[in-house]
């Protein structure tokens, strides 16, 4: 019997068949399996993956414009935005180099323990600043640390080259370069430029390594040119802060227009600050009182009631009004001058500023006819400059006035006007009748429109230059040049009447001949026994004018007078002013009639 046949036996030949089978099979699912991921990467899920890899490595870098740069009349600069530098981070990447946090903070200037703190309450954001608006030294010693995450970016940083004595007008703006204040507030649209972004790819360390593409081209800011004159400006600025030294008082104002064009020259303020280190500043030094700050204007404004007095008719230049007593009962009140100044004509009414003659003339009038005059000068509303704040003042409606009310309006009491607004009134009247709104842009073209009859206005002119030469205003004057103008000197209102603290007030034009420049100056509550109008105010228009009028290159109009030896600021000893002409409550309070 044959013995069984033994089991198949593999050949090492088989064996080896067989294991290239198992390998070219393993091969074969290998490459299904990355062709298969392959798809899913590229195919499948690429947004989803490109988004991941973008958020690593690709950034959108915005690319910082600067701000426009305000300018002067003349082209000076009054405010530029420098380059500096910001020191930004990505918190994670910093916290996980934990080790350098102190050498890094000891850079940056703060503690370290409230720093690393700080860092770890925004782990959870990409990007968090540091320091902001650096010197380029100090962020490349902060960079040179080689922190990891630590990064830097460019931006700009306002200057203002005219520090306190622009201060007011100009404003100032924050740390990312927004207007605040101001003309950088009123303009901030048109100074602000669009920045810019970039797309980039970013090694871990956040430095760029490659452009990708141009998102948004940068807009930077538009350039804005001012009708003020910066020396103009700083010689106010200059007379202002003297006068409120000298005369220990609390504020000052000073605002300068062009009559035929209603440009703002000059305004000047104090107290101020330096809008370039503003930190320490109080807020009651940033405020504009040239446009925001109201006053009762007192005898400045007795020339509108002469002008409604000859509008009406019922009054000609030559009409003489007895003011005899010196007094006159009005309804429960007495309305008093200082002195009896006898019969007088409207020219002697303003010469003395006499309350008695102002409050005949108002007598005369409607209620509506008065109320017209002032409303259309511009008192009880905004001049329409566009500065953010600017206050209307107030003008009370003639269905709210009793006699009193009346009789007090006609010589500036009873309603409150912004040192720009009787500048403003001045200036339309030195402008042949005709009121322009004011404007802070050089060779903008405001309106105008016909407020009072051209001869009216003329008369009225030639009325305050008697002021100046024979008058109150006399410490006005300005060599060569004839000077028109009216001083003021009102009680401040306090709760149940009015206080022995006074408001100083010069309003003036020059040359009267043919007026070019209006001004005005408000002494807020000067101490002493020197408060008058025509002695605190009114010498800081006379030390203002020369030099404006040379800058400006006006043509004397007086050269006769100095010729003959005797200055415009020289008086004949008939005509020696009354210093105290102008100074007045707004009735005798507590006198019966």
């Amino acid at each position: 019997m044959r013995p069984n046949a033994p089991s198949a036996i593999k050949t090492p030949q088989v064996r080896t068949r067989l294991r290239l089978h198992a390998i070219a099979m393993l091969l074969a699912l290998g490459g299904t399996a990355l062709v298969v991921r392959a798809v899913d990467l590229q195919v499948v899920r690429n947004e989803f993956y490109q988004n991941q890899g973008d958020q690593r490595f690709v950034r959108e870098r915005a690319i910082p414009v600067s701000r426009g740069m305000v300018v002067d009349r003349n082209g000076e600069p009054l405010a530029v935005s420098t380059p500096v530098e910001s020191i930004w981070a990505e918190p994670k990447e910093v916290l996980a180099h934990r080790e350098r946090i102190p050498d890094l903070a000891r850079a940056l200037g703060v503690d370290a323990v409230e720093f690393e703190q700080r860092l770890a309450q925004r782990a959870d954001r990409e990007f968090v600043y540091l320091r902001r608006h650096l010197p380029p030294d100090q962020s490349a010693a902060v960079l040179a640390l080689g922190v990891p995450g630590v990064n830097v970016q460019r931006e700009f940083r306002r200057y203002y080259p005219a520090g306190e004595a622009m201060a007011h007008v100009l404003g100032f703006t924050n740390i990312d370069d927004r207007g605040q204040e101001g003309l950088e507030l009123a303009f901030d649209e048109w100074l602000t430029g669009t920045p810019g972004m970039k797309r980039v790819i970013q090694d871990r360390r956040g430095e760029v390594v490659e452009n990708v593409e141009l998102v948004r081209e940068p807009q930077p800011g538009r350039d804005l040119r001012l009708s003020i004159d910066r020396r103009l400006q700083h010689l106010a600025y200059k007379e202002i802060v003297a006068a409120v030294a000298e005369h220990r008082a609390r504020a000052g104002s000073m605002v300068v227009l062009d009559v035929r064009t209603g440009e703002i020259l000059a305004m000047a303020n104090w107290p101020s600050y330096n809008p370039n280190a503003r930190g320490a500043s109080e807020a009651s030094a940033r405020r504009n009182r040239a446009v925001t700050d109201v006053i009762e204007p007192g005898s400045v404004v007795k020339v509108l009631t002469v002008g409604a007095g000859l509008e009406s008719g019922k009054f000609k230049p030559e009409t003489l009004i007895d003011t005899t007593p010196g007094w006159m009962p009005v309804a429960n009140h007495v309305v008093r001058d200082i002195r009896n100044f006898g019969v007088v004509d409207l020219t002697r009414l303003l010469v003395k500023s006499s309350n008695v003659a102002s409050t005949r003339i108002a007598q005369q009038l409607t209620d509506e006819h008065l109320y017209d005059m002032f409303r259309r000068f511009g008192f009880g509303q905004a001049t329409g400059c566009g500065f953010p704040g600017e206050s209307a003042g107030v003008l009370s409606a003639p269905n709210r006035w009793g006699p009193v009310e009346k009789a007090t309006l006609s010589y500036g009491y009873g309603l409150s006007v912004t040192p720009l607004q009787l500048a403003q009134a001045y200036a339309a009247i030195g402008n042949g009748g005709r009121l322009r709104a004011p404007t802070f842009v050089a060779g903008a073209q405001t309106p105008d429109a016909a407020v009072l009859d051209p001869q009216i206005a003329r008369t009225l002119v030639d009325m305050l230059t008697h002021v100046v030469a024979e008058g109150s205003g006399a410490k006005a004057s300005v060599p060569n040049y004839h000077v028109a103008g009216k001083t003021g000197t009102s009680r401040k209102a306090m709760a149940g009447g009015y206080q022995s603290r006074y408001i100083s007030v010069f309003a003036g034009l020059v040359p009267s001949s043919a007026p070019r420049l209006a001004a005005v100056v408000v002494i807020d509550d000067p101490q002493g026994d020197a408060y008058y109008g025509g002695l605190v105010a009114a010498p800081v228009f006379g030390r203002v004018m020369p030099g404006a009028l040379r800058l400006l290159d006006i043509t004397p109009d007086n050269l006769d007078a100095t010729l003959a030896g005797m200055t415009p600021t020289t008086l004949p000893a008939a005509a020696a002013p009354d210093a105290d002409a102008d100074v007045h409550s707004p009735f005798a309070e507590g006198v019966q009639p």
